[in-house]
C-alpha cells in the first residue's frame, strides 16, 4: 500500500533531531572554515592573475598562462572527482578521509580558483585611468591595491564571494555523500539508504535556509557598498 504524502515526507517521529543538529554544525563548520581560506587564497590568486595579465613581456605572459591553466584545472574538475583524487593528500594533512575536516582541502582547492577568477574579472573592470592617475601621483603598488583596486572593486568582490559561498554549501552536501559528514551525509545515510524521506526533506530545507541567509547577506552588503 502506498504511503500518503504526510507519512512519506512529514513523519517527524523518524527524525533524530540531535543528529540533525550535529550535521548542521558540521556543514556550517565545513563551509565557514573553508570560506575563510578561499577568501584569502582566492583574492591573492586573483590579484596575481590580474597583475600578470597586465604585464606585456613574454615572460609574464607565459607565467600568467601557467597560473591560469593550473587554476582552471582545479576549478573545472568536478568536486566529487577532485575529492576522491586528492584523498592521499587529504589523509596526509588531516589524518582522515571520513570526517568534516577531510572535506576542507577539496573545498578550498575547488573554490579558491573559482573565486580567483571572479576577483580577476572584478579588478579588470576598474578603469585604467584611475590606476594611471594613482601611478602619476607616486602611489606604490601596495597603495594602489589598498586604496584603489580594493575600494573600487569591493561590490563585485562581495558579490563574487557570495556566489562562491553558495556553491560551497552545495559542495559540502556532495562531500557528505562520501563520508565527510554534514547534512549531505545525513540525507544520504538516513534519508536515501533507509528510505526516510522526512530526513532528506529536513536536510534540504536547512541547506536552503543556509543558502538564503548567505545570499541575503551578500546582496545586502553589495547594495550598501555600491555607490553608483
Amino acid at each position: 500500500m502506498d504511503k500518503s504524502f504526510s507519512e512519506t515526507y512529514l513523519n517527524f517521529e523518524r527524525v533524530n533531531w540531535q543528529r540533525m543538529k550535529e550535521a548542521t554544525v558540521d556543514t556550517l563548520y565545513m563551509t565557514g572554515f573553508s570560506l575563510i581560506a578561499v577568501l584569502i587564497l582566492g583574492f591573492l590568486l586573483g590579484l596575481l592573475l590580474y597583475t600578470l595579465g597586465r604585464k606585456k613581456s613574454t615572460a609574464y605572459r607565459v607565467l600568467y598562462n601557467v597560473v591560469s591553466v593550473i587554476s582552471n584545472v582545479f576549478r573545472s574538475t568536478p568536486f566529487m572527482i577532485l575529492m576522491v583524487l586528492i584523498m592521499p593528500f587529504t589523509k596526509a594533512i588531516t589524518g582522515t578521509i571520513i570526517e568534516p575536516v577531510a572535506a576542507l582541502p577539496a573545498l578550498i582547492l575547488s573554490a579558491a580558483p573559482f573565486y580567483a577568477r571572479m576577483v580577476e574579472i572584478a579588478l579588470r573592470e576598474i578603469s585604467g585611468g584611475v590606476i594611471e592617475a594613482a601611478n602619476a601621483m607616486g602611489a606604490t603598488t601596495w597603495q594602489i591595491i589598498y586604496k584603489v583596486l580594493i575600494p573600487e572593486s569591493l561590490p563585485a568582490l562581495v558579490s563574487g564571494f557570495t556566489v562562491t559561498a553558495v556553491s560551497m554549501v552545495g559542495f559540502t552536501a556532495m562531500a557528505g555523500a562520501i563520508g565527510a559528514g554534514g547534512l549531505g551525509s545525513l540525507a544520504w545515510s538516513e534519508g536515501f539508504q533507509l528510505n526516510n524521506q522526512t530526513v532528506t526533506l529536513m536536510a534540504t530545507i536547512i541547506i536552503l535556509i543556509i543558502v538564503f541567509i548567505i545570499q541575503g547577506l551578500g546582496d545586502f552588503l553589495t547594495n550598501k557598498l555600491d555607490k553608483r
